[in-house]
Parts: structure tokens; C-alpha cells; sequence
């Protein structure tokens, strides 16, 4: 009983910081979600578009973020870029992380969009232009609607990995539930598995639902042939 009331301190103690650092987590994994899901999306369909040099340097960006590790990634974009003494590369810590996290993010979004446009039957666009749609129209109204639903499965487990990622930022001084944690077992070194075992359950409540509904969107296009209505 004496070591669940000692326990019960040191969360009553801790609390307050792990919840801070797990809503600046949130906020720059939903933030960086968001924006590499819209440039994902867009150099997706660049992708399969037939345009050889916007094509060819999609592939290169894709090929060098999936390629390399995300932390060195961060150290480029934080440490580097800011010596080539160019102002608008010069990031604070928080923009950093967006920056990278984003991109990060849209390399992987990149590739699941690209195959999921090329795993739509080519007779579907086919049938769309015989009906007098021009290829932007049938792309549009006929090939992304259906694409977009084959994305949903990889594309959560997707953000889940990136959830994870906010980890790296603690090594440019952001105060996520990671940097929160180290903080914490400074102050407490006699609980450092206690605290990481408080972090880690903290993930674990955050990727939860995401990991859910991935392995549901997964069930329901499964079902319905890739066609489900999610």
C-alpha cells in the first residue's frame, strides 16, 4: 500500500508538466498532420501525372525524407539550414519542428496517395472520358473520390509513426511529453522507469483511437471491396 500511495504522489507531482508537453505534442503532431497531408496529397497526384521533371523531383524529395532518419532530418533543418545565412531558413525550435515533422509527414503521404490513384482501374478514367470529361474532370470527380478511401487504412498508421516522431524534438529544446518526462526524472531520479512507463502509457492513450480506426477503416474497405464509404 505504501508504494501505491508513493506512486500516487509522483503522478499528482508530475501531472501537471506530462499534460503540458502532451498538448504541445498534440498540437505540433496535428498541426504537422495536417499540412503534410495537403502537400502529400498534391505531390501525390503530381506523381502520376505525366510531367517528367516535377515528377522526377517528387521522387527525389520522397526518396531522400523516407530514406534518411527523421532525427537527422530535424538536426538539417534547425542546425544547418539557419548557417547558409538565409532569413527565411533561420527557425525558431517550434517552427523547426513543424517544418520537419511536415515534411516528414508528406514524403510518406506522398507515396500512399500515388498508389493509391494507380490502384483505381485505368477503365474508370477511360469510362470518364468517353463520356466527355476532360482528364482534370475525370481525376477530380471519378479517380481521387476513390482513391482518397483506399488511403484511409495506411495513412493512420501513418500518423500514428508520426505521433511517435514528436519524441526526436526534445533534442532542439521543444517541451513535449518526452523533453517533459527527462525533466522530470532530473527531479526524481529514483522513478526514472516509473516516469517512463508514465510517458509511455500517455502515447499509448494518444495513438489508441488512431490505431482503432485505422484497423476499422481497414475492415470496411476490406468489406466492400476497396469501395466503402468511410
Amino acid at each position: 500500500m505504501e508504494w501505491f500511495i508513493d506512486k500516487w504522489q509522483v503522478i499528482d507531482s508530475l501531472s501537471p508538466f506530462l499534460m503540458k508537453g502532451l498538448w504541445l505534442t498534440f498540437k505540433v503532431s496535428m498541426v504537422s498532420i495536417i499540412l503534410g497531408s495537403i502537400l502529400g496529397s498534391v505531390l501525390g497526384i503530381v506523381k502520376t501525372l505525366k510531367w517528367s521533371i516535377p515528377r522526377a523531383l517528387v521522387g527525389g524529395y520522397v526518396h531522400l525524407f523516407r530514406g534518411t532518419p527523421y532525427l537527422v532530418q530535424i538536426y538539417i533543418i534547425y542546425f544547418v539550414l539557419p548557417s547558409l545565412d538565409v532569413t527565411w531558413l533561420k527557425f525558431d525550435s517550434y517552427t523547426a519542428a513543424i517544418v520537419s515533422l511536415s515534411l516528414y509527414t508528406a514524403s510518406y503521404v506522398t507515396a500512399i496517395v500515388e498508389s493509391a490513384i494507380r490502384a483505381v482501374p485505368r477503365g474508370q478514367e477511360e469510362a470518364a472520358r468517353s463520356c466527355g470529361m476532360s482528364k482534370a474532370q475525370a481525376l477530380y470527380h471519378i479517380i481521387l473520390p476513390q482513391a482518397f478511401k483506399l488511403t484511409v487504412p495506411p495513412m493512420a498508421s501513418i500518423y500514428v509513426i508520426v505521433i511517435k516522431s514528436t519524441a526526436v524534438l526534445s533534442v532542439i529544446g521543444i517541451s513535449e511529453l518526452t523533453r517533459q518526462g527527462e525533466t522530470a526524472i532530473l527531479r526524481m531520479p529514483g522513478d526514472t522507469m516509473f516516469i517512463y512507463l508514465l510517458i509511455a502509457i500517455l502515447y499509448f492513450v494518444y495513438c489508441y483511437p488512431m490505431l482503432k480506426f485505422a484497423g476499422w477503416a481497414e475492415s470496411k474497405v476490406k468489406a466492400n471491396g476497396g469501395n466503402a464509404v468511410l
